[in-house]
């Protein structure tokens, strides 16, 4: 007779469990899902070219991420940079990256392939705002450390691709590397017969 009285308490006592998950953890898995949903859309956004469409889902995703997520966050935040650097939204994307990567080098327990993919957005960024400035006839002092800083950053992740082995990396980061240093070289009448680089 307990026992029926004890399942019939756990039964009754089911739905108010259930309740109580819905309002309490649910709530944020519920709210992964719709991230989830928005980062699909933005991957599926920019696999068909659509950089724009990419960047309003990745906001939309980082706008109902829960707090706390700084990891995610960073993620986001780095694949809509990323987006927004092949929509044209230069500056915006370059603003971001540089925030990001400054809040990256100042903690310590930040995930490492996180920090090279943002450094190594952040110099190409550079590189082509470098490029649009020397278009524009901007002055050798507001273009120079833009490129330089690409340059170094490049530098950077060539010895760190050599260092864990990954030679596919290391090569392409001295080919960009070799681009910073032509960038820099190249006479302004050299520069404006050379089609815009595709980011």
């Amino acid at each position: 007779m307990v026992l029926r009285i004890l399942l019939l308490v756990g039964w009754l006592l089911l739905p108010l469990a259930g309740l109580a998950y819905h309002l309490g953890p649910g709530q944020e898995q519920q709210a992964l899902d719709v991230v989830a949903k928005h980062v699909q859309a933005a991957e599926a956004a920019a696999a068909d070219n659509d950089h724009l469409t990419a960047v309003d889902e990745y906001n939309a995703a980082l706008a109902a991420l829960p707090a706390g997520r700084t990891a995610e966050a960073r993620k986001l935040r780095l694949e809509k940079a990323k987006a927004q650097l092949l929509s044209k939204q230069l500056g915006a994307a370059y603003n971001d990256l540089t925030a990001l990567a400054d809040e990256l080098a100042d903690d310590p327990a930040a995930d490492p392939k996180l920090s090279e993919d943002v450094r190594s957005a952040r110099a190409n960024a550079q590189f082509y705002v470098t490029w649009l400035l020397r278009l524009e006839g901007a002055a050798r002092e507001d273009w120079e450390p833009e490129i330089e800083a690409a340059r170094q950053n490049y530098k950077l992740l060539a010895e760190d691709a050599e260092k864990r082995g990954d030679a596919a990396a290391a090569a392409k980061h001295k080919e960009d590397l070799e681009a910073a240093v032509r960038l820099a070289r190249l006479d302004l009448a050299e520069l404006q017969g050379l089609p815009l680089p595709s980011v």
